[in-house]
């Protein structure tokens, strides 16, 4: 893990997971720089984190950091994910304000300098981006997208703002206090709506992928979903014992049915209707069962308390850890 936060450090920091990104790094390097000189002149740092990548993604980010000292790329022993790439990054930034991108360039950080304003101009802690368009994505991602970050605010116990990611714009404070949160099953957008603070939007169009293909296949997604459900809501679990609940009264008239059936000397008709009660009460026990534990699950492996991640180098111009 990262050693904590020092006071010394520039005024900027952008930190970037990278997964399988060699054709958008030089790129991504070139606008990221301009638009952080824009607002710091020469003070600030690019953190790139390559997130296990298959593809010579460190190689790429390991050049660029010998030819620019505001580069920091760093590789982690393993695939981790993107939640947890971007821990990495955040502990390892200095910056008072710090943006968080992707290296995609599906969010523009030519944004920075608007972002900057709004949060001085609002004396704002997060400055997030909304999406008003998603270039470059099916009907069904869209769609689906949307469903999901709309469900999960009547879900969450904390207000998450919908058709936003986790580009943003955050404070030093915002940092340490995430670097602080040592929960595995992060959602980034969700911590920071739970931090508090003053909030603001800043509505973009967001664009397409400037090379590859998206690292988020519908397996990912759903996972992702998954996790962010159930780390900010219980109501899964008050569902299930709802659920629990109707199939017990259900059941409840069911035998009080069959009983009486039996004392009036009626006989039940047929197999099919006991086959399917038995299917409908075993499928329901499942379910609950099956939200039971996802949530146990994700208790067992917390308690466990291992590395959120492991950093297998950092690489500076003319330093190497």
């Amino acid at each position: 893990m990262a050693s904590e936060h020092t006071v010394e450090g520039p005024r900027f920091s952008v930190v970037a997971p990278a997964y399988n990104e060699e054709a958008c790094l030089e790129a991504f390097h070139r606008r990221a720089s301009d638009a952080a000189r824009i607002v710091a002149g020469d003070d600030y740092e690019i953190i790139i984190v390559d997130d296990g990548s298959r593809d010579s993604t460190f190689e790429i980010a390991r050049r660029i950091a010998a030819e620019d000292p505001h580069v920091v790329a760093v590789r982690l022993s393993r695939n981790f994910g993107h939640q947890l790439a971007l821990c990495a990054g955040l502990k390892l930034c200095r910056g008072a304000h710090i943006l968080i991108i992707d290296a995609d360039l599906q969010d523009p950080p030519e944004l920075l300098a608007a972002m900057l304003q709004a949060m001085e101009a609002e004396k704002a802690d997060v400055v997030y981006g909304q999406r008003r368009t998603r270039a470059g994505e099916t009907a069904f991602k869209r769609g689906t997208a949307k469903a999901f970050y709309r469900g999960l605010r009547r879900l969450a116990d904390v207000d998450i703002p919908a058709d936003t990611g986790d580009f943003r714009l955050i404070t030093r404070r915002v940092c340490d206090i995430l670097n602080t949160m040592p929960e595995r099953y992060r959602f980034t957008r969700g911590l920071v709506s739970w931090i508090g603070f003053r909030q603001i939007a800043i509505s973009y169009d967001r664009e397409a992928r400037f090379a590859g293909t998206s690292g988020y296949p519908v397996r990912k997604m759903i996972r992702f979903a998954v996790d962010a459900i159930t780390s900010f809501s219980i109501l899964p679990l008050r569902i299930a014992s709802f659920t629990g609940l109707v199939a017990s009264i259900v059941s409840g008239f069911a035998i009080l049915y069959t009983l009486v059936s039996w004392f009036t000397g009626h006989t039940v008709a047929g197999w099919t209707s006991l086959l399917s009660a038995v299917f409908l009460i075993g499928g329901i026990q499942l379910f609950v069962l099956g939200i039971i534990g996802e949530y146990l699950g994700r208790l067992y492996l917390e308690t466990k308390q291992r590395p959120l991640f492991i950093i297998d180098e950092v690489y500076r111009a003319h330093e190497r850890t």
